[in-house]
C-alpha cells in the first residue's frame, strides 16, 4: 500500500493479484475507516442526502452527517436550496439538532448567534465589542458545493469532483426512470436503521443473492423476468429487470398489498447503487431512496425514504404508503433478512484470507462491460475504484 494521505493502516496490505478477490482486512480496520473518510466521504466524490420534495416550503430544512462532518440542508426565502456545515461561525457549536422542520432563522444556543434560512449570520450579541474590523458578512455558514438531478441532491466537500451528470455517467438514464422521469416526487416517509456491519459490507449487495436469501421471492413466487447490469468506471451499478407479477394469495389475508399499478410490468424493477452508499430502487409501486451515513468501522445508518409521483391519485398514494411499508426496510417483506446478513457478512471479514466473487466471473487478469441479471461480478468494477481512491497497490505477480 502508498498511504500517501487520510492516515496510516495498522498493517501493510496488498491487495490480491486476481481481480475477484477482495481483501477482508479492509472491512474492520479502523484506521481504514479513518482513511475512507478522507479520500471518500471528504474527498471528489458525490453524496445523495436528500430530494427536494423533503423541503418543499420556505424555511423547510433537512439535518444529515457527511461522514463525522454535521450538515444543514435548507431552503431559503429565496426558494433555493442550499446545503451548509450545521456548525456556528463563531466557536464551532452545531446550530440545529432537529431531524427536520421549519424555521425562520437557525440561532446557536451556546452564545446565541443567529443564522438566516441563506445561512447569513444577521444576529450577535456584543458584537461592538468583537475583534476590531468585524464584520458579520464574513461569518455566514459555510456553505458546501452541491448540484441536484432531478430533485435529487448531491453534495461533495471537494472542488475536485466532477460535475454531477459527468460523475453519473450512464447510470442516470435508469435513476431517471426510478424518479418517474422528471424526478417530481411527494415524501411518503421514512424508515431509519443502524445495522451492525463495515459500509462495504452494507453496499455490497448484489443481484446474485436476491432470489436465495429473500424468502418473500420463492413464497410469493415473484421471479424477475429478462434483465441486465450497467456497471461504470466510477463505481456505479444498475440492475433493469422485467417484472413477473408476484402471486401472494396463498400468504396474504390481502393480495392487494403487493398489487402492480404501474403502467408497464416491463419498468418494475430498478436498482441503482451509487458510490459509495447511494441506493434508489423502484419495486412494484415503491419508490425508494436510502441515504447512508458510515458511523463507524461496524456501524452503519440508513434513511429509507419512500415517495409517490406529485401526479399520483389520493388512492394510488394510499397503495404506495402500503407497499413502502410492508416491502423495502429493516422489516419489510423482501428485505427482513438484510440486517442479518449485513453483520454477518461483517463478522466473517474478521476471518483470514479474501473475499471471492464467482457469479458471472469470466476471468481474473483483467475486466470485462457485460453482465447477466444476477451476475455478482460487475460490483468488481465498483471495488477497483475503491482500491484506486484508497490506493492499495496490487500484490506483484508471483
Amino acid at each position: 500500500m502508498n498511504a500517501k494521505s487520510g492516515g496510516t493502516i495498522s498493517k501493510e496490505l496488498m491487495w490480491p493479484n486476481h481481480i475477484n478477490k477482495i481483501p477482508k482486512e479492509i472491512f474492520g480496520d479502523p484506521a481504514i475507516f479513518e482513511m475512507e473518510l478522507e479520500r471518500i466521504f471528504y474527498g471528489p466524490e458525490w453524496h445523495l442526502v436528500g430530494h427536494v420534495s423533503e423541503l418543499p416550503n420556505k424555511g423547510d430544512f433537512k439535518t444529515f452527517d457527511l461522514g463525522r462532518r454535521p450538515i444543514l440542508i435548507a431552503r431559503g426565502e429565496d426558494d433555493r436550496v442550499r446545503i451548509f456545515y450545521n456548525a456556528c461561525t463563531h466557536r464551532g457549536t452545531q446550530v440545529e439538532t432537529s431531524t427536520c422542520g421549519n424555521r425562520k432563522s437557525f440561532e446557536c444556543p451556546y452564545h446565541q448567534w443567529s443564522f438566516n434560512t441563506e445561512g447569513a449570520l444577521v444576529g450577535c450579541p456584543g458584537e461592538k465589542e468583537f475583534t476590531p474590523g468585524f464584520d458579520k458578512a464574513n461569518y455566514g455558514l459555510r456553505e458546501l458545493r452541491m448540484e441536484q438531478f432531478l430533485g435529487l441532491i448531491f453534495v461533495t466537500s471537494s472542488s475536485e469532483a466532477p460535475p454531477l451528470e459527468e460523475w453519473l455517467g450512464e447510470i442516470a438514464a435508469p435513476l431517471t426512470d426510478i424518479l418517474g422521469g422528471d424526478g417530481k416526487l411527494r415524501l411518503l416517509g421514512y424508515h431509519k436503521v443502524i445495522y451492525a456491519s463495515n459500509w462495504k459490507a452494507y453496499n455490497d449487495n448484489d443481484g446474485y443473492h436476491a432470489p436465495l436469501l429473500h424468502s418473500a421471492f420463492r413464497m410469493l413466487n415473484w421471479q424477475g423476468g429478462k434483465g441486465r447490469q450497467i456497471a461504470t468506471q466510477s463505481g456505479h451499478n444498475a440492475i433493469e429487470a422485467e417484472l413477473s407479477l408476484p402471486k401472494g394469495n396463498r400468504f396474504l389475508n390481502d393480495p392487494s398489498l403487493i398489487e402492480f399499478k404501474g403502467a408497464d410490468p416491463r419498468q418494475g424493477s430498478r436498482v441503482v447503487q451509487l458510490f459509495p452508499l447511494t441506493v434508489a430502487t423502484k419495486h412494484l409501486d415503491t419508490i425508494n431512496l436510502r441515504f447512508a451515513i458510515p458511523r463507524s468501522v461496524d456501524a452503519t445508518e440508513v434513511h429509507y425514504a419512500y415517495f409517490g409521483l406529485e401526479s399520483d391519485s389520493e388512492e394510488m398514494l394510499r397503495h404506495r404508503v402500503r407497499q413502502s411499508s410492508n416491502l423495502l426496510g429493516p422489516c419489510g417483506m423482501i428485505s427482513m433478512e438484510d440486517a442479518s446478513i449485513f453483520q454477518r457478512v461483517h463478522l466473517g471479514t474478521f476471518t483470514p484470507g479474501n473475499v471471492e466473487f464467482q457469479k458471472g466471473v469470466k476471468r481474473t487478469d483483467e475486466f470485462w462491460s457485460d453482465f447477466k441479471q444476477n451476475d455478482e461480478a460487475s460490483f468488481l468494477l465498483k471495488w477497483e475504484h475503491y482500491r484506486k481512491v484508497m490506493d492499495f497497490e496490487r500484490r506483484p505477480q508471483a
